[in-house]
């Protein structure tokens, strides 16, 4: 099978590369093959890894100019789309199929290039209760996707085409969507040619602040979603979640943050139910109250309107116990205007992920 999307992904290179000679200041390609371990971050998966993987990577560029302010000050990153096909080298895994959002950084004369990117997955053949029970990894076709990779690459070496290598980092999770939900970590050594056809392009300088900072803003948001308990056979339940917080911009990329957060969620008081009338010599009772308080700290890097932001956070109201009182969100932001935003985010305990949240908020 990865034979059959090497060809397709050469094919659409080539269309791609001979396309882009039409709009020669416009888009930059490159084709790049994978090769590298699943990383066994939980021992539940440890008896899936048979091997390496490999996999296809395409990538389509917008290299940025100066047009905008963000794009000088983080010396002029490009966006695009990532296209990626991963071979698992386990059948009980099957394949992944994704497509990311991206951001590549530059360094080093523009030789070195950090890219951040997230997106949707799929994968062929997702746990069944009947079909493939040992999939502990994937518990749904659809899953959430991240990818951070790092490469020095070598433009314009024959034409327009050149080469590069480096390393990636995938993660693949549904958020516990569906249980179960390990998920996977994926590190991969890449290969491969770049088309640029840019000449000598011109990049628009301006002055601006370099004290760049705000007061601090109260924000209000409010997340929900749907997710499972980490034991399998149980239904999907809604969640909801209240989040009260301050900001600090600290500069145009930077702020901090600190707050307080009501979480109330079915699968929770499910969790609560199951336990009391399987386990009763936990101590869990039908009473118990599955809400939970938790104050957090947070920062947030802002690129124009969007943003990437890191929370760790402790329960301060915590009746029953569930996978222990610290947890961590990692999300994307994207601001409307001077005051409305809306979020995606993954929270987790340590490397076990709870919930897949979408939220809307308010900065006054």
């Amino acid at each position: 099978m990865l034979r059959i999307f090497v060809h397709i992904l050469i094919y659409v290179f080539v269309v791609a590369s001979a396309f882009a000679q039409s709009e020669p200041t416009k888009s930059t390609w490159s084709l790049s093959y994978l090769n590298g371990p699943i990383l066994e971050h939980n021992p539940d998966i440890g008896q899936l890894i048979q091997g390496h993987t490999q996999g296809i990577m395409v990538k389509y560029n917008r290299p940025t100019f100066g047009e905008k302010e963000w794009h000088q000050r983080y010396n002029f990153p490009d966006w695009g789309i990532t296209f990626l096909y991963q071979e698992l080298n386990n059948p009980v895994l099957g394949d992944n199929l994704a497509a990311y959002g991206h951001y590549n950084f530059y360094f080093l004369n523009r030789n070195l290039s950090l890219t951040v990117g997230t997106g949707i997955a799929y994968n062929t053949n997702p746990y069944d209760a009947d079909k493939n029970f040992r999939n502990l990894a994937y518990g749904s076709h659809l899953m959430s996707t991240s990818i951070l990779g790092l490469s020095y690459k070598k433009e314009r070496i024959l034409g327009d085409f050149g080469i590069e290598a480096g390393l990636q980092l995938a993660h693949f999770s549904n958020g516990r969507l569906r249980t179960p939900n390990t998920s996977n970590n994926i590190l991969t050594a890449s290969f491969g040619v770049n088309y640029d056809p840019l000449q000598s392009p011109t990049y628009q300088l301006a002055e601006f602040s370099k004290n760049y900072t705000e007061s601090i803003r109260w924000n209000l948001a409010l997340l929900g979603g749907m997710n499972e308990n980490n034991i399998i056979g149980l239904d999907r339940k809604a969640f909801a979640g209240l989040q009260v917080f301050a900001d600090k911009r600290l500069s145009y990329k930077s702020s901090v943050q600190f707050g307080a957060e009501l979480f109330l969620s079915g699968a929770m008081k499910q969790y609560i139910e199951y336990r009391a009338i399987a386990f009763p010599e936990e101590g869990i009772s039908l009473g118990d109250d599955p809400k939970r308080l938790g104050l957090f700290a947070g920062y947030e890097l802002r690129i124009s309107e969007t943003a990437i932001f890191l929370h760790f956070g402790y329960y301060v109201y915590y009746p029953v116990d569930f996978e222990g009182r610290i947890y961590d969100r990692l999300g994307l932001k994207r601001y409307f205007g001077n005051h409305f935003f809306g979020q995606v985010s993954v929270k987790a305990h340590a490397a076990k992920a709870e919930a897949l949240e979408f939220g809307i908020g308010y900065r006054l």
